[in-house]
């Protein structure tokens, strides 16, 4: 039977260079949606408006960024 030598390297992520990290946000009672931006803040700001003016309180968040994965050196 024939053997398997296996070798592991150590990794590390990090955010891609010269991207930004975008956040959204969604009602989940009625859909409405945050407009996308790079800062957190200003989206949660809508969605506190949106629960003011609407009564909605559940909102789905997402923070998208590009991932890089790098062997450790």
């Amino acid at each position: 039977m024939p053997r398997s030598l296996l070798r592991y390297t150590k990794h590390r992520i990090t955010q891609q260079p010269d991207t930004e990290v975008t956040f959204e946000a969604k009602c989940l009672t009625c859909g409405w949606e945050a407009t996308p931006a790079a800062d957190g803040a200003t989206v949660d700001v809508e969605c506190m408006s949106h629960s003011g003016r609407k009564g909605h309180t559940r909102f789905r968040r997402l923070c998208t960024s590009v991932a890089l994965v790098e062997r450790a050196e």
